[in-house]
């Protein structure tokens, strides 16, 4: 029996099967589309209790995939102190201060969001200042990128860090002509001494914050998530499953240090069902250009003797993702810097040789480098050449450009931030968010691709280096086509076919009809998930 069927609708399959004019209607059976055409064709196939919507002209897309989002963080995100976009160290001061002033004394505060480079006073914050108005609480907030924490005394104090913690590897403690540490806690392996003395909260009770977390994805259109947080985010995701409450799409990623389990118990990419499976092993080559900790060829301007960090050196990597692969898992490196993107390709180029050798398909083994966000010119044909999936995120460009303009030099930032160049060459893209790291929201980074400008309209009327910018067609198969492909579910989503999960979203514009300008001012009418009704007014 068709249970619902959608018409008077203006529907864009990204079925290159379909005639697009002529599709007004859907029907869906079973969480999946049974049949799409005219209204006339679909209308008659309703029996007793199917639901008919008429949809009053309002677009229909694919359901839309955030391809790189930290899940667990993002919904903790919903609960912190946001010093995002903050003008300058005192205003960011000044939201840390409010909710202590709600907080009891001794208990930590947890933000996220600021950026040294966008703030007016040009510098590292440090624990001086935050003390001066949080004395009373340990304080931990990530930087935008994720990279770097700012702590205060309190926080340094509370655990053990001072002038006689030793330099830890792979990330940095900065510190004073004195040797004593400002409050800056550069790289993971550094931000852990910190982090490790904050309470975590329990599987349950981060299921509850992804819930309001969920709400909001349904609300931007998002129906599927390929997630790259910890265990304890695949806990909570599948506490929501087993309550029925999981209503996106996960794909969860494996960071390195739990990928001896998985092997163990003979676990393989793609094991899962269509609502969560395991995806590829996780490593992170270098930092990020926020903490000036992305592995670069060249220094940084002004900063002769840094080039950035590197987290997983290249022997580490390929012995990781040699294993992975024979395994049954694929890979994804987190790759930011020039060198850092070279080195990973160096090692996908003798990983791909190894799967060669042993008559593995490249098809079989979709690895992937997430943000590929500055690439050398040497090295621009290589991920075609590998078929390497290119994991980018649209919305970095235009948050991140002044800095890449300040750190990195116009010759680089021509080759930053670029899909284009992927697109080109005809290497599959999937596009995400980075959130919290981001703003979170397809059709910002949707808007973001297309015009290469920041909602203001800087950094001018062509965008910041125009000949990056992408179609809305390509850009919308980012979110789409391209994120399916990369979890291995070409077969099953991304599109609006017979056959297809019933995952879709409902515009009141078409992306293919207006100006870039507009598409920050599309509204999501409406989400489905599996045939079900997350969000809009047909709920129910």
């Amino acid at each position: 029996m068709i249970q619902t069927i959608l018409y008077n609708a203006r529907i864009i399959t990204l079925d290159d099967h379909a005639e697009r004019a002529s599709l007004s209607a859907v029907a869906i059976r079973d969480g999946r589309i049974a049949a799409l055409g005219t209204d006339s064709d679909i209308l008659p196939l309703a029996t007793v209790g199917t639901k008919k919507h008429n949809m009053q002209g309002l677009v229909i897309v694919p359901g839309m995939t955030d391809s790189h989002v930290h899940w667990k963080w993002t919904a903790e995100s919903l609960h912190q102190v946001n010093v995002y976009n903050t003008r300058d160290i005192r205003e960011a001061v000044e939201r840390v201060a409010a909710q202590a002033a709600k907080t009891p004394p001794g208990e930590w505060i947890q933000g996220y969001g600021w950026s040294q480079d966008t703030w007016t006073d040009y510098r590292f914050p440090t624990a001086a200042d935050l003390d001066t108005l949080v004395p009373n609480h340990p304080v931990f907030l990530r930087s935008r990128s994720g990279h770097a924490a700012w702590v205060n005394s309190y926080a340094l104090k509370l655990c053990g860090i001072d002038a006689n913690t030793p330099d830890v590897i792979e990330a940095e403690i900065q510190r004073d002509s004195s040797g004593n540490p400002t409050g800056i806690l550069i790289e993971w392996n550094a931000m852990y001494l910190a982090e490790d003395h904050i309470p975590a909260p329990t599987p349950d009770q981060t299921a509850d914050q992804m819930r309001k977390a969920q709400g909001m994805a349904h609300s931007m259109g998002v129906t599927g998530l390929h997630d790259f947080d910890n265990q304890d985010c695949l806990a909570a995701l599948q506490i929501m499953r087993e309550r029925g409450e999981l209503g996106l799409r996960v794909l969860k990623q494996v960071n390195k240090g739990f990928i001896d389990s998985l092997l163990h118990m003979g676990l393989r990419t793609g094991f899962g069902d269509e609502w969560l499976r395991l995806g590829n092993l996780k490593i992170f080559a270098d930092g990020a250009i926020g903490a000036h900790s992305a592995y670069m060829f060249e220094p940084y301007i002004g900063e002769p003797n840094n080039v950035g960090i590197v987290v997983v050196g290249k022997e580490e990597m390929l012995e990781l993702m040699s294993r992975a692969s024979a395994n049954g898992f694929a890979s994804t490196v987190h790759a930011i810097g020039d060198r850092a993107v070279h080195d990973v390709l160096d090692v996908m180029e003798q990983v791909r040789a190894e799967e060669a050798a042993k008559g593995i398909p490249r098809d079989v083994r979709r690895h992937r480098m997430e943000h590929v966000q500055v690439i050398h010119p040497n090295d621009v044909n290589r991920l075609a050449e590998l078929d390497i999936i290119a994991s980018m995120q649209p919305i970095h460009a235009t948050s991140d450009y002044p800095i890449s303009d300040a750190v990195w030099g116009a010759e680089r930032s021509a080759y930053a931030y670029n899909p284009r160049l992927q697109l080109d060459r005809g290497v599959t893209v999937c596009f995400g968010s980075d959130s919290p790291c981001d703003e979170f929201g397809a059709l910002k980074g949707i808007h973001a691709a297309v015009t290469r400008r920041r909602p203001d309209g800087t950094p001018g009327a062509d965008g910041w280096y125009p000949e990056a910018r992408i179609s809305v067609d390509e850009a919308l198969k980012g979110y789409t086509t391209g994120a399916a492909f990369a979890a291995g579910m070409e077969n099953h989503m991304g599109k609006l076919a017979p056959g297809f999960l019933a995952d879709l979203t409902v515009l009141d514009r078409d992306l293919y009809t207006i100006s870039g300008d507009e598409i920050l001012d599309i509204n999501v009418c409406g989400t489905m998930v599996d045939g079900v009704w997350r969000y809009g007014e047909w709920i129910g």
